[in-house]
């Protein structure tokens, strides 16, 4: 099963569920995190989306990142791959009761741009991202990351 989308805390709670574990989400979050910090230098951005995101925003239209990821992770991705001053509206998992595969993020996310759902094109790169878009009554295009 998918868990991608979903908070990292989130993620451990269903895996202690699953596998009978006991393992704190909390304490297991921020290892990963930390270990997320010491690698995000090599992060790059998806090209063609960046591309088409400046395209809209050049021609007036509103964008905006809405992430299973926490704040801090997601904002300081956005700057290492220089792309923080094209997205006005950042929306993070903190923000909203339901993560994906939850409609939450994405529906706060329009609302925030002032846009109907059935008006936004949401990029994800995980299938549960696509369902949460697909709730939202928006289109979705499944972006995957070459190797």
């Amino acid at each position: 099963m998918s868990r991608a989308g979903k908070t990292l805390e989130l993620t451990v709670a269903e895996l202690n569920a699953e596998f009978g574990l006991a393992l704190d989400p909390l304490l297991v979050a921020a290892a990963q995190r930390a270990e997320y910090d010491a690698l995000a230098v090599g992060v790059k951005p998806l090209d063609e989306v960046v591309a088409y995101a400046r395209e809209r925003a050049r021609a007036g239209c509103p964008v905006s990142v809405a992430s299973g990821g926490d704040a801090v992770t997601v904002h300081r991705t956005l700057s290492t791959i220089g792309v923080r001053d094209l997205f006005p509206i950042v929306v993070t998992a903190e923000e909203v009761l339901h993560g994906k595969p939850a409609p939450d993020l994405f529906l706060l996310a329009a609302e925030r741009m002032g846009v109907a759902p059935a008006e936004c094109l949401v990029f994800e790169d995980s299938l549960l991202g696509i369902t949460a878009a697909e709730r939202a009554g928006m289109g979705a295009v499944l972006v995957a990351r070459s190797a």
